[in-house]
């Protein structure tokens, strides 16, 4: 899944910011009035949600776009350095009030409440000493990309939903080149990406710098209007947003474009570990803790992540086995990765075999799950201003309260080099019963805070993908020997993630040594395997988050089945795993555990 869209992506956010000022700031004094009322805790506690979602709303409009909050479609988020300070010194606020409620005076469901947003909160004021906001772009997201992003998923079926996107053509400028002094700053300070994962960058600006409505992926929205609104109102507003583009954000992506070439990535350091930057030692353990959300230091997570490897290995060779295939494991290797047979040859068809995959598995999801969501998902291409240095899929979360699906985008660049062997495990990881059915379950949940909707563990959310995978078995897929191939080509996929991840942010392996390590253990295309350690690279912890989220979730699993014995029913234990929207796994593991002391107690 693609992280929550923000201009600032070094910058952990919470439900917490506002504008900047010498002085308290209005959503300070609110929080300080609330801390010092005498309400009873449970709705003090109700009251600082509403304000601090409301707040980061206001704050992140890009975010309120995603999440389908309303009143924020017409602006973006201000990226001053002035601003990421105020944003910093304004987590404090709600802490106040927090340290102001009793939790023993709260239910057992706002306890859990008060225990995530307080975590949320603390780790957030822990991460403000790392100053990731200054590497706001990448080859994996930043301006470059994300205001198409958002745009693209704005609403437009309404005069307003464009008379809104053409405001925010209009001032993208200001967004595009507030990012410039982000970038100075941290060639000032030593804190940049490393130079070779910045080398599509310019052409990712570049591919933006176009005003065609048939090639802007800026003005897709431009091409087609709703009846509704009359034929001289899209004229109107067509010529309105192509203007934008021409006049403000094309020069604005040329000074970014100027800048990248002959200031920012000539300076750009040679390394590419995180151990390399001021404080990365201990920036890259609290990544590592915070995405996993347990206490693994990344000497136990590299040790796991070997022997993940060996054990999927002998995995593999049992199925290599079960093909006939008569040769070594880089010959296997080599024929999965050039035969004709596991190829297609036009994007088209690529698309038609993932949707074909989704429509098998949606009839057979009632066997697994009591709870299904009601939002559905499509499949779609990656946006080609993207596709070469993106991963091979994506998902992109819809939203229940404007009626926008969720989306599972697939990676048609190259489309020679996209593997038929490896498409069922990733559909079951991307849509269902992967992402889609665990995110849209979650923003459908009721009588929760907005924050739990959209909160994501990563352990929790990409640890659940990765567990969907191995559900194939049980949902009638991988009976084709290279499908399930496939399917542990992916997990092993996940275990190189803890190896090469720890790897090369601690100094212990080089980039390329990561590449040969991927190489030789996985059947993955030397393109994909590439595009994977450059993602690794900048975003240092996350990938660790899939296979601990993975284990721990198999090991409820079979914790569960032992205990209940012929009182276990996956219906049920899927339904309390995914009943409360993406939970820390230490906290998942404590509600799995008491679940099952019901049930064993007859309740």
């Amino acid at each position: 899944m693609k992280p929550v869209i923000t201009f600032l992506s070094g910058l952990i956010l919470t439900a917490v910011c506002a504008q900047a000022a010498p002085s308290q700031t209005d959503f300070e004094r609110d929080c300080a009035k609330l801390a010092k009322t005498k309400s009873p805790d449970a709705e003090r506690l109700h009251a600082l949600f509403k304000l601090d979602w409301e707040n980061t709303m206001h704050e992140n409009p890009e975010w309120a776009t995603e999440v389908g909050y309303a009143g924020q479609n017409d602006r973006w988020s201000d990226v001053s350095l002035e601003t990421i300070e105020r944003h910093k010194r304004e987590l404090q606020a709600p802490l106040a009030v927090i340290k102001s409620i009793k939790r023993d005076k709260l239910s057992a469901a706002d306890q859990l409440n008060f225990d995530l947003f307080k975590r949320n909160l603390d780790e957030a004021i822990e991460g403000t000493r790392f100053k990731g906001e200054l590497m706001s772009v990448n080859q994996m997201g930043g301006v470059q990309q994300d205001i198409a992003r958002v745009l693209e998923f704005a609403p437009h079926t309404t005069l307003k939903d464009y008379r809104d996107i053409v405001k925010r053509l209009q001032t993208a400028d200001a967004v595009i080149d507030g990012n410039i002094p982000l970038l100075r700053k941290g060639l000032e300070a030593g804190l940049t990406p490393p130079k070779i994962t910045l080398r599509d960058v310019p052409q990712q600006v570049k591919n933006q710098m176009v005003a065609e409505l048939d090639k802007s992926p800026m003005l897709l929205a431009f091409r087609e209007f709703p009846e509704s609104i009359p034929a001289a109102e899209q004229e109107k507003l067509r010529a309105e947003a192509v203007a934008a583009v021409k006049q403000k954000i094309i020069p604005a992506y040329g000074r970014l474009h100027d800048f990248l070439v002959n200031e920012y990535i000539p300076k750009c350091r040679e390394s590419v570990g995180l151990n390399a930057l001021p404080d990365g030692k201990d920036w890259y353990a609290f990544n590592s803790r915070v995405t996993t959300t347990t206490t693994m230091t990344p000497e136990q997570i590299h040790a796991l992540g070997l022997s993940e490897v060996k054990r999927i290995r002998a995995e593999m060779d049992k199925v290599i086995a079960e093909t006939g295939f008569k040769g070594s494991f880089a010959e296997f290797q080599n024929f999965l990765r050039t035969d004709p047979q596991f190829h297609y040859t036009n994007a088209d068809d690529l698309l038609r075999g993932y949707r074909d995959i989704c429509k098998r598995v949606d009839p057979e999801l009632a066997h697994l799950f009591g709870k299904l969501p009601r939002l559905t998902y499509g499949v779609i291409p990656v946006p080609s201003y993207a596709e070469k240095s993106q991963t091979t899929a994506y998902y992109q979360p819809g939203a229940p309260e404007i009626g926008r699906p969720g989306y599972f985008y697939a990676n048609t660049y190259a489309v020679e080099t996209r593997l038929k062997w490896e498409m069922e495990a990733l559909t079951l990881h991307e849509s269902v019963p992967g992402h889609h059915l665990q995110i849209a379950l979650a923003k459908e949940l009721e009588n929760v805070p907005e924050f739990r909707k959209n909160r994501d563990y990563t352990a929790f959310v990409e640890g659940w993908g990765l567990y969907s995978e191995s559900l194939g078995y049980e949902l009638g897929m991988y009976k084709d020997p290279y499908q399930k191939f496939g399917q542990l080509v992916y997990e092993m996929w996940r275990a190189i993630r803890l190896v090469v991840d720890t790897g090369m942010h601690t100094g212990q392996m080089t980039r390329q040594e990561a590449i040969d390590f991927f190489l030789a253990n996985t059947t993955k295309s030397e393109h994909d395997v590439t595009v994977e350690v450059d993602r690794y690279i900048v975003w240092p912890g996350q990938a660790l988050a899939y296979k601990i989220g993975q284990l721990k979730l198999r090991e409820l699993r079979n914790y569960a089945t032992k205990e209940l014995g012929d009182k276990f029913d996956v219906r049920q234990f899927h339904d309390q795993v995914l009943g409360q929207g993406a939970l820390p796994l230490d906290v998942l593991e404590k509600r799995i555990k008491a679940w099952v002391a019901e049930k064993k107690a007859g309740k």
